[in-house]
């Protein structure tokens, strides 16, 4: 419904639209303010009945903050030192990758034969199989040595005739996006096997910044390129046309004009990442034990013999949502500016 359709509402509809908003808002509001009013509660008053209103209902307390500051309820600062360096890495670097990847796909066109792909999946399957059990090869280092192969002979046939469909920009862009269609135990499974099978080779990737790192860019380039892919659309070519004109590389177009006039997309984009890498915690689970464990660790294992300790979850919840909100209130008009831009076409 437009801005006109609103205005054109009787009375009694503008209050009924009023009242179903304020209604929304409330149910939206009310578990965040009840995640802020547990956090200054003692145990007794968690586990003594609900109580709503500080100072009337119950006596606020800071003993939640103090254990969290303390070391009482885990190693806090570092797991917050870890969410911060893992969630600004893996955002950044999830954002420039995907801003170049989705550029490709607005501005250039792709071809890709359905037979390159099928020639990819079986020789990278065959070749794994292969090295591995005719040749003795690990299976790290059949994976090694299997897909490279794999995609250099995928790029070579793609160039030659063959038979049946061909993909273009839309079927490569719905390909990123379904990625984010398999249920997430199974790729974290995967990954597990993966990195357990490369930790046998020497490089450690679990329970590191390098392996949750990898594995939240790729958790988080279907969506950049989704995101980006919009916010470039709505970029007049005829600027980039221009610079074609005086002969201007196709990296400095993108760096020099491109990034600048997206800048308020990126940024949004990157927010958006961020709050996804910062909030997860099914890859953390399975791929940290305890050196690069994040704050949705820490705060799902509050508890002891009693069950769930309420009053330590919210405070530790509290003081992870705060930073977020915090970025989102500095940096709220950018990126509504950017979202705007990449609605508008």
């Amino acid at each position: 419904m437009s801005g006109q359709g609103l205005t054109g509402l009787s009375s009694w509809s503008r209050r009924l639209v009023t009242a179903g908003v304020l209604v929304w808002c409330l149910i939206t509001a009310f578990p965040l303010y009840w995640v802020v009013v547990t956090a200054f509660k003692t145990p007794p008053g968690v586990v003594g009945g609900p109580t709503y209103i500080p100072f009337v209902d119950f006596t606020p307390t800071l003993q939640p903050f103090i254990d969290l500051y303390q070391g009482i309820r885990g190693e806090f600062f570092r797991t917050f030192l870890n969410s911060t360096i893992v969630g600004m890495s893996a955002a950044a670097i999830a954002t420039a990758v995907g801003a170049m990847a989705a550029y490709a796909l607005v501005r250039f066109e792709f071809r890709v034969r359905f037979g390159a792909g099928l020639i990819f999946f079986l020789l990278a399957l065959g070749g794994y199989l292969l090295f591995n059990n005719s040749f003795g090869f690990t299976r790290p280092q059949a994976l090694l040595l299997a897909f490279p192969i794999a995609l250099a002979a995928a790029i070579l046939a793609n160039r030659l005739p063959l038979p049946g469909p061909i993909l273009g920009n839309e079927d490569i862009l719905f390909w990123f996006v379904s990625q984010r269609m398999f249920p997430p135990i199974v790729t974290a499974f995967a990954l597990y096997l993966l990195y357990s099978e490369i930790g046998r080779l020497g490089f450690q990737l679990i329970d590191s910044y390098v392996g949750l790192t990898l594995c939240y860019v790729a958790f988080s380039l279907p969506i950049v390129v989704w995101l980006m892919r919009d916010f470039f659309e709505a970029i007049p070519i005829e600027v980039e046309e221009a610079a074609m004109v005086d002969n201007v590389p196709s990296w400095r177009i993108f760096l020099g004009i491109v990034v600048p006039m997206s800048m308020n997309g990126l940024l949004a984009t990157f927010m958006i990442t961020l709050a996804f890498v910062w909030n997860e915690f099914l890859f953390a689970l399975f791929l940290t034990n305890s050196r690069w464990q994040t704050l949705p660790i820490l705060v799902a294992g509050q508890n002891s013999q009693r069950g769930d300790e309420w009053w330590a979850i919210s405070a530790a919840a509290l003081v992870a949502i705060i930073p977020m909100m915090i970025m989102a209130g500095l940096l709220s008009r950018m990126m509504r500016s950017g979202l705007l831009l990449g609605a508008i076409k």
